[in-house]
């Protein structure tokens, strides 16, 4: 009965046009707009075929949705037969009720699903059906896939297309669109200096960085397609700029990170740091947990009349009273002790090696084989000797050489981003013989020969 009443009270508050026929296109729209005037609505209604298949295998709850797609997944996987009698179907699917395969078996042959032949006496797929079917498959893999950054799917749509020359407009705007939100979510995480956040962010950036590398020759047959129309290569090209921006923000990582390295406060002489103690935090899914036995016994509040507090502040005025009488006079000065030095020890080693990459910086320290040689020396040579956390903050400095927004800024590390040395890394290990690295990625830095008008060294 409530159940009814709300109903018509929500019909009451409705629009006449609305109230008179809700199901009708017209009634959604403004008084005096034709829907056949919108472009999307002329491309819905001739999609009109496609859309009914969708709406009988969606329409409902969730578990008719379930039953509808597991019976028409299990006939449309049979490719043994072209058709399939009653008796087949039932044997295939007896582990469903009669009644309710009756009525799915009903519902995708009135939408045409499945196709009833008389003359055979079996169903058979349709067409349609296994073009939904394939669109779901493909949609469901790529959910499965562990794709973080949410591109597979989008991308595989536009190589398919790109495929079989059909690629559209609209497909290459839903890949566009994709590439502006994820270049719009990294920026947020940069700008909010989570340095968990901004983990999480270069992860999911390196994996749509992957998707790009495999998306650029898709695009690059888009481009020199001369069958293309204008619409096609505008967006094409948009895709390109979006993904030059979503490749760029390397460097906005690395400062971002390089920064909150900077900024991290370590606990004592511990070894551990704020970073540390908030990641142990966050592997604890009840925090309340921790509390437990940490407190022996709840607090217990007392309760006193006027009388006993009298006797309290009594008792506590005359300890006043008589601690000033007492004999004795003001402790004996002594000397504050004095601050040898407040510079943090990560200012004096950021210092130590900013000295040391100077003096790789001159040309006479760099080995040279030959006359015409480049100059360069192996990473561990400058790396090395030291201890593994030393080392590692040294390799995190690396990539600020040449950087020529770091460089146009004051402070040791614009001193280092000026510094005319190249840093040239390579995708192999090498291994080496020292107490604290055991292994090192193959790098090299290289002398910067001349320096063009942009500031930036250039080898």
């Amino acid at each position: 009965m409530t159940d009814i009443l709300a109903a018509a009270a929500f019909a009451a508050d409705l629009p006449p046009s609305l109230q008179e026929d809700p199901d009708s296109l017209q009634a959604h729209f403004q008084p005096g707009i034709a829907p056949d005037e919108i472009e999307q609505v002329f491309h819905l209604k001739r999609a009109q075929p496609t859309l009914q298949a969708f709406t009988a295998l969606f329409h409902g709850g969730g578990d008719a949705v379930t039953v509808r797609l597991l019976v028409l997944r299990e006939l449309a996987s049979d490719t043994s037969a072209a058709g399939f009698t009653r008796a087949d179907i039932n044997t295939r699917l007896g582990y469903l009720t009669s009644e309710s395969l009756e009525t799915v078996l009903q519902r995708l042959r009135s939408h045409g699903l499945l196709a009833w032949d008389a003359s055979a006496g079996v169903y058979r797929i349709t067409p349609m059906a296994r073009n939904v079917l394939s669109a779901l498959d493909t949609l469901l893999s790529m959910g499965q896939a562990d794709d973080e950054a949410e591109m597979g799917f989008l991308l595989s749509q536009v190589a398919g297309a790109q495929a079989v020359g059909g690629v559209t407009v609209d497909q290459l705007k839903h890949l566009l669109g994709r590439l502006v939100d994820l270049t719009e979510e990294f920026r947020d995480a940069i700008a909010s200096g989570s340095e968990f956040r901004l983990r999480t962010s270069q992860a999911k950036w390196h994996m749509a960085c992957d998707w790009v590398e495999k998306g650029s020759e898709i695009l690059r047959a888009i481009t020199t397609d001369e069958k293309a129309d204008a619409a096609t290569h505008k967006a094409a090209q948009a895709i390109g700029r979006a993904q030059s921006a979503l490749l760029n923000m390397q460097g906005m990582f690395s400062r971002a990170l390089n920064q909150i390295e900077r900024q991290r406060v370590h606990l004592g002489q511990s070894g551990l740091s704020t970073t540390d103690v908030k990641r142990w935090l966050l592997n604890h899914e009840d925090l309340s947990s921790l509390a437990v036995g940490a407190i022996d016994r709840p607090v217990v509040p007392l309760f006193i009349t006027p009388a006993e507090m009298i006797d309290v502040a009594e008792t506590e005025l005359m300890a006043e009273r008589s601690a000033v009488v007492a004999d004795g006079g003001l402790p004996a000065g002594m000397d504050a002790p004095l601050t040898v030095n407040d510079t943090p020890a990560i200012m004096v080693e950021l210092d130590t090696w900013l000295s040391r990459l100077s003096d790789f910086a001159n040309i006479g320290v760099f080995p040279s084989i030959g006359e015409e040689a480049p100059k360069s020396v192996p990473i561990q040579d400058s790396l090395l000797p030291a201890s593994f956390a030393v080392a590692s903050y040294r390799a995190s400095m690396l990539p600020l050489l040449g950087d020529a927004a770091e460089a146009s800024l004051q402070g040791a590390t614009a001193e280092l981003a000026r510094l005319p040395v190249v840093f040239t890394p390579e995708d192999e290990m090498v291994q080496l013989d020292d107490p604290h690295v055991a292994a090192i990625s193959r790098a090299t830095l290289s002398i910067a020969t001349e320096v063009p008008d942009n500031g930036q060294p250039d080898e």
